[in-house]
């Protein structure tokens, strides 16, 4: 049998993110086009005899960083040796760069293996969608009404890189709704959320203190007519974990954050809840 490893098409992609909720992951159902629009050349695919069998992504931001994803093998194929192949074409892409991953916890090990190690727990939280007011001083907006660059800072302050073209891409999709805090006139939060075949995706949720990030939750869930919410929550923040409790919101889902170097240099107090399993 022939297996060969392409970069893939904005199909492909699309394809990706079909593997992905077959393996009940639950992306948001328009997120693969702000993913291609991330690094276009970071989707690998690999064809036995022709036929998509397995996936990988890639992406690259700036000069130093690169998060892995979407690491599916179809289960016809598992076993054989198609994974680690697609797997190495894809770190080797990756060279030279801090990598980052969001991985279930059972292939911790193998991840290791690899050079990654763990930096957090991912705790999927889930459930109805809670109801809490802005607080007082503080304004909710909505994200594409804001000047871009000063939107793309303040994400940067949670980020290891600058991501533009996917951000730009990520709040201004269908099926999603993206919203601000402004406090004095500054940016206090942040919070995109997708509408997805199961409970609706949180990501990012960025905010200065845990009540303005409940009262973006609570906002767009309103805004989307979501019934039932789904935010990834890193378990390094204790006061979003928390939070999430307090919302009512239960752990359904964990993944493990790794990092091939050090930890990014960025806001973990404010992180409520990352992007993206896929793209981080």
């Amino acid at each position: 049998m022939s297996f060969e490893i392409a970069v893939g098409s904005a199909d492909d992609v699309q394809r990706m993110a079909q593997w992905a909720d077959a393996e009940g992951w639950n992306p948001g159902k328009t997120d693969a086009y702000a993913f291609f629009a991330a690094d276009p050349g970071g989707f690998l695919i690999g064809r036995l005899d022709g036929e998509p069998q397995a996936c990988i992504s890639v992406v690259k931001y700036g000069a130093g960083f690169g998060f892995l994803g979407f690491y599916i093998a179809r289960p016809a194929i598992r076993g054989k040796g198609y994974g680690i192949q697609l797997w190495r074409a894809g770190m080797a892409r990756l060279a030279g760069r801090n990598v980052g991953l969001d991985g279930v916890v059972a292939q911790q090990g193998n991840y290791k293996k690899s050079g990654f190690r763990l930096a957090w727990n991912n705790i999927r939280h889930e459930g109805p969608a809670p109801a809490a007011p802005a607080p007082a001083g503080v304004i909710l907006a909505d994200a594409r009404s804001i000047a871009f660059d000063k939107l793309a800072a303040y994400d940067r302050t949670f980020f290891p890189e600058a991501r533009d073209a996917f951000l730009a891409s990520w709040i201004s999709l269908p099926e999603r709704a993206a919203m601000v805090a402004l406090r004095d006139g500054e940016l206090a939060g942040f919070a995109v959320m997708r509408r997805s075949a199961a409970a609706s995706r949180v990501g990012p949720l960025f905010a200065a203190t845990p009540e303005i990030a409940g009262s973006l939750v609570s906002a767009l869930a309103q805004k989307t007519g979501s019934a039932t919410v789904a935010i990834d929550i890193p378990d390094r923040n204790k006061a979003a974990v928390k939070l999430a409790g307090e919302m009512g919101l239960k752990p359904s889902f964990e993944t493990a954050r790794m990092y091939t170097g050090a930890d990014p240099d960025v806001n973990y107090a404010g992180l409520f809840g990352v992007t993206s399993l896929e793209l981080g």
